[in-house]
């Protein structure tokens, strides 16, 4: 099975010029917890979380208005391309302990994102639809590795 048929391919977004307001907005009218960053030629350039918005806030005791998004997000960026296997994805979240990954074209752009989320409904509707790709199990040893506490993920 290849990502584009389990990504999300509607997916918020925000640029690294903007301010903390817009990408949390970006969330809220995403319902997602995190979305990628674009650059201003349009290439992801890494992910904020709601999480990060948070932490930023905090640490510097200003308004999200007064913090821009490239001062608060990721910039260790992990992606795959709409062909890579589900598999390598997996792989991918489980030995950096990510939840999402942006999935980008050949030229760096946004194409979609594939969340454990994605993997595990998938999971679900093959349970109950007969064809097995993606087995349970398969989901709850990925959740497990990433979920360990930082410094502590099993290796596979």
């Amino acid at each position: 099975m290849r990502v584009a048929e389990l990504m999300t391919k509607k997916v918020s977004s925000c640029k690294t010029s903007d301010s903390l307001s817009v990408a949390a907005k970006s969330m809220w009218d995403g319902d997602c917890g995190a979305v990628p960053v674009l650059g201003a030629e349009g290439t992801v350039k890494g992910m904020i979380t709601d999480r990060d918005i948070c932490m930023a806030c905090f640490t510097r005791d200003k308004a999200p208005s007064a913090i821009q998004v490239q001062d608060a997000m990721s910039n260790k960026l992990y992606s795959c391309h709409p062909e890579s296997s589900i598999s390598d994805a997996e792989q991918l979240m489980r030995k950096n302990q990510v939840r999402r990954i942006p999935i980008v074209d050949h030229q760096g752009r946004l194409a979609g994102v594939l969340s454990l989320a994605d993997i595990a409904r998938e999971a679900g509707r093959e349970k109950d639809g007969g064809k097995r790709e993606i087995e349970s199990e398969e989901v709850i040893e990925l959740l497990g590795s990433i979920c360990q506490p930082q410094g502590q993920a099993r290796a596979h």
